[in-house]
């Protein structure tokens, strides 16, 4: 790598042993890692000789008393300086204070190695704005019922109607879906909604586990099994006994344990790390994975994982669910320490339709999060999101754009209705039975996947029920 191109964080007041794991993950995207145990000390390099080539700002270690004071000093020194803080436990209060001073992104700590990565990218990217990718969202976001799901747009109510019927089945089960738009929301809406909702729902990374302790981390160990191994260690499968697994980006998975798993699924039997005994276990697996799971995937763990596949749209093809959306998590963004109860104008919520958000949700949730703790008035506008507008308008990537969306359902997505997408991009009236097919699946997620109230609500035979769904393709098994 050539010195011009090299990336150079600056990382303040961290211990040594932090200072060791954030260098080792930021030079492996491509940063070079400069510390600085005081204020004083950063103030120096980025003034010195070489400081210009300092393109981001990582404070470890948040207090509330200097905090605001340190990022106040790094901004008059350099105005645009991406600056990431990291904070004991991912308070909202601290990430309040920290973006409130001029952060431009905040992490809990311990950070995982990918959200350190994603951050360092996010804020490296000029063409963005910095921080729309931090994983705030998460922070704020309650577990929500299936029926609490925000969106109208048919592909998400089709996704919401196979979640709810897929909520009362044992079956593994796969959910699809670019990054932020809420795979692991709707795992969790649909253990609550299952029989298993007593029991416990355990997750696992896969993407951030390392494939050496893979196999420890899903099924145990016993002691000796490994070099380190000093202690026996229940595995989340057997720990989730009774309840949900869920697997985030299951793809990641080495060879070898997408083999292990599907041997559990097919016998119900975990065998330990070392171990040559095995336990029995009633758990139900959710896997989630950015995309679909790819042709080298064990055969029969794909085949039984993508049985039942909910495919979540990006938030760029439902475009019209943009209000609604917006103004759910205004008010979810409201109920956190330091913030007031906004409104959101249509000029606001005009432009955010226009964009194709690439982060999805998640991003809509933080750049969001974000305009709140600027606003000054009690309504946000489209002055509050002027790098939205200019990025919609002038970007060169694909991602960057909405598709079009009639003036009918952009006015009735404004106007807060309606629950059903009645007109298509031309503006035209959708066929007669596309709209009677997105009826049919806001009912099946509106109750959970209970056909015969289903079929007693929509006023026919459950038998009537189930042609449409054939005719529809929703598929009908348990």
């Amino acid at each position: 790598m050539r010195a011009d191109t090299v990336k150079f964080l600056l990382l303040i007041d961290a211990d040594p042993g932090e200072r060791r794991i954030v260098s080792s993950t930021a030079s492996r995207a491509g940063w070079s890692t400069i510390g600085a145990p005081s204020l004083t000390d950063a103030v120096e390099l980025l003034a010195g000789p070489n400081g210009h080539e300092i393109k981001a700002v990582l404070i470890g270690a948040w207090d509330s008393s200097k905090g605001p004071a340190i990022v106040r000093s790094l901004r008059s020194n350099r105005p645009g300086l991406p600056i990431i803080v990291l904070a004991d436990g991912g308070s909202v209060g601290h990430a309040v204070e920290a973006m409130r001073a001029g952060a431009t992104d905040f992490l809990a700590k311990p950070v995982a190695s990918e959200r350190l990565v994603e951050a360092l990218a996010v804020n490296g990217d000029r063409r963005r704005a910095s921080g729309e990718l931090a994983p705030l969202s998460e922070k704020l976001a309650p577990n929500l019922a299936l029926e609490e799901l925000i969106g109208a747009a048919p592909e998400f109510r089709a996704a919401l109607a196979v979640a709810a019927k897929a909520a009362r089945s044992r079956l593994p089960m796969l959910i699809v879906g670019e990054a932020g738009t809420g795979k692991e929301t709707m795992a969790r809406a649909i253990h609550a909604a299952s029989p298993r909702a007593r029991g416990p729902l355990l997750q696992v990374d896969c993407k951030a586990v390392a494939a050496n302790i893979i196999d420890s981390e899903l099924f145990g160990h016993v002691a000796g099994a490994f070099a380190g191994a000093f202690a026996e260690r229940v595995g989340k499968m057997v720990e989730a006994d009774g309840g949900t697994l869920l697997l985030d980006e299951v793809n990641f998975l080495p060879k070898p344990t997408q083999e292990a798993l599907d041997r559990v699924l097919a016998t119900g039997e975990v065998r330990p790390v070392g171990c040559n005994g095995s336990n029995s276990v009633d758990v139900r697996v959710i896997a989630t994975s950015s995309q679909p799971l790819p042709s080298d995937f064990h055969s029969g763990l794909s085949e039984r994982l993508a049985a039942t596949t909910v495919t979540l749209p990006s938030l760029r093809e439902r475009s019209s669910d943009i209000p609604a959306l917006a103004r759910h998590l205004l008010a979810r963004i409201a109920g956190q320490p330091g913030i007031r109860p906004l409104s959101i104008g249509n000029d606001a919520l005009s432009v955010l339709m226009r964009y194709g958000w690439p982060g999805n949700v998640r991003q809509l949730s933080n750049v969001l999060f974000r305009a709140a703790l600027q606003c000054q008035g009690s309504a946000l506008t489209a002055e509050d999101f002027p790098h939205i507008a200019i990025q919609s308008r002038f970007s060169q990537r694909a991602e960057d754009f909405a598709p079009e969306i009639s003036k009918a359902s952009s006015d009735a997505a404004l106007a807060g209705s309606p629950s059903i997408t009645l007109f298509d991009s031309e503006g035209h009236l959708r066929p007669l039975d596309q709209i009677e097919g997105d009826v049919i699946r806001l009912a099946i997620g509106h109750y959970r996947g209970k056909m015969t109230e289903v079929a007693r609500r929509l006023g026919i035979g459950r038998s009537t029920l189930y042609r449409k769904l054939a005719e529809l393709g929703i598929d009908n098994g348990h």
